[in-house]
């Protein structure tokens, strides 16, 4: 998904919306590639193209094979993959990347970032999370994680070739140094780090050193961004890359949110990737005004092929847009045993279970709609709106009956039930947000219907959005949006998602 112009002279941010979080970017040539976090999502870490860093192409996602990924059953949601770095080195690509509950750190190669990707090599010696990767002029490859730590490694073989050693862990008393990305800039080596923790509070902090291993001096204007404590729309702002853009000119890519609603304001898309200028004074960096609309570049914007709305599923493979819940067996999810239809094969009962078959896409406007036409002839399932096990809605098919449920913490409740004609059947999801009326008015409402020939949609229950939120549900990820399997076999003729 690219950004559009809103007017000629400004992009519009984010970037890369809905659940793209913890961003990391490197520059090859005229190319940009960017990578995040997929958490508990098959296949994982989205890999993306760029040739002026606001418009963005999906190329594949780096680890889409099980030797790659392990996700298991139970492995909460919100745990799995986290804040991997990318980086282009001796003529390959390295992605270095936590997976919380399943391997630690791990390293993964390619030459070309649409893969294939390598599979791991296991880093057991490398402590913590939020790993980074830089090379010094000796060659040596050095290693940061959150805390801040720092340790070499042959990145050939994941072998430590010396202990770990604290470097600087930002302003004093701050919550969670994490997020470090470590680059050679000019005379110095900066050490850009996230701190405040990934909530309202975060910021992004940077100190430099005469060599990677310090010591370095804080910046006297730290953090050097945050919205800490504002009324900006771009709240959680840190989680930040460095890049140079096709001008010579600096720029952070981050993570930010859009919360909606009253108080405490609520958001619902997850953490999403904004684009923010940077300038150089006295040899720190600067950032500038980071808003919905940001200046547009001064260098030529580049096409983007758009994203069809309608997916018709008559590829052999799913696009990579979609995603699942920790794994996607072969025999439970296919395109190829209908041709023309995606077929899913029931696992767990609801999306409750942590095997659900589910074949979802993020959500990405704040005002959207979303479609599919589902046969339940031999089973039940239909269309879901996913923060988590204990946190969805879905409008459900089975034969003559259609069926609303909403899953919230701890309660799951039938909202809706209508009999509908024996046969396949359009389920539907109207999302739209919320003028606050008080200060108790959440982010959105979720209208679940049947649309009928004509295009009528006739609304079966509407359910408020918080309940699907971080600040409801807590966690990490954002809204998924798609097909289940509930019980036997359902097949979906197409799925169509499209901002309103």
């Amino acid at each position: 998904m690219s950004a559009q112009h809103p007017k000629s002279d400004t992009v519009a941010n984010p970037v890369i919306p809905g659940f793209h979080p913890d961003p990391s970017v490197c520059r090859v040539g005229d190319d940009y590639y960017l990578v995040c976090s997929s958490f508990e999502y098959f296949p994982g870490i989205p890999v993306f193209h760029s040739r002026d860093l606001v418009r963005w192409t999906q190329l594949g996602n780096a680890l889409d094979r099980p030797s790659q990924l392990r996700l298991p059953l139970d492995m909460p949601s919100s745990a799995g993959i986290y804040a991997p770095t990318l980086r282009h080195h001796g003529g390959r690509f390295w992605l270095i990347v936590t997976n919380v509950g399943d391997g630690g750190n791990m390293l993964f190669t390619a030459t070309d970032p649409t893969g294939p990707w390598s599979d791991p090599i296991r880093l057991p010696d490398v402590p913590g999370i939020d790993p980074d990767l830089a090379w010094d002029e000796d060659g040596t490859c050095w290693v940061t994680v959150a805390g801040i730590s720092q340790l070499p490694i042959d990145p050939h073989t994941g072998e430590a070739l010396g202990p770990a050693h604290r470097l600087w862990s930002g302003t004093p008393g701050a919550l969670a140094p994490e997020a470090p990305h470590l680059y050679r800039i000019g005379d110095y080596w900066y050490l850009l780090i996230a701190e405040g923790g990934t909530e309202r509070g975060h910021g992004v902090s940077v100190a430099r050193g005469l060599t990677p291993t310090g010591p370095f001096e804080p910046c006297p204007a730290n953090p050097i961004l945050t919205h800490r404590s504002t009324d900006r729309p771009v709240q959680n702002t840190g989680h930040a890359d460095l890049v140079q853009g096709p001008d010579g000119s600096w720029w952070l890519v981050l993570l930010g949110v859009r919360p909606g609603g009253g108080t405490p304001g609520w958001h619902v898309l997850g953490r999403e990737t904004f684009l923010a200028p940077v300038t150089w004074v006295d040899g720190w960096p600067v950032v500038g005004e980071l808003t919905p609309e940001i200046a547009a570049p001064t260098w030529p914007l580049q096409p983007a092929p758009a994203v069809p709305a309608r997916d018709d599923f008559d590829q052999p493979e799913l696009h990579p847009r979609w995603i699942s819940v920790r794994q996607r067996p072969v025999e439970l999810c296919s395109t190829k045993e209908r041709p023309g239809w995606l077929t899913l094969h029931a696992a767990g009962s609801s999306l409750d279970e942590p095997d659900a078959v589910f074949v979802g896409r993020r959500q990405q406007h704040l005002a959207c709609e979303a479609r599919t036409l589902v046969d339940p002839s031999d089973g039940r399932g239909g269309l879901a709106v996913r923060l988590d096990e204990s946190h969805h809605y879905e409008i459900e098919a089975g034969p003559g009956e259609v069926t609303v449920f909403a899953r919230i913490g701890p309660l799951r409740t039938e909202v809706a039930s209508r009999p509908v004609p024996t046969g396949a059947v359009v389920l539907g999801v109207d999302i739209a947000p919320l003028q606050p009326r008080d200060a108790r008015t959440g982010p959105d409402l979720l209208s679940f219907g049947v649309e009928a020939p004509d295009g009528t949609f006739t609304v079966l229950a509407e359910l408020e959005g918080r309940y699907l939120s971080t600040e409801v549900a807590g966690g990490f990820t954002g809204r998924v949006i798609g097909p289940y399997a509930a019980s036997g076999s359902v097949h979906f003729d197409w799925c169509d998602y499209r901002s309103r």
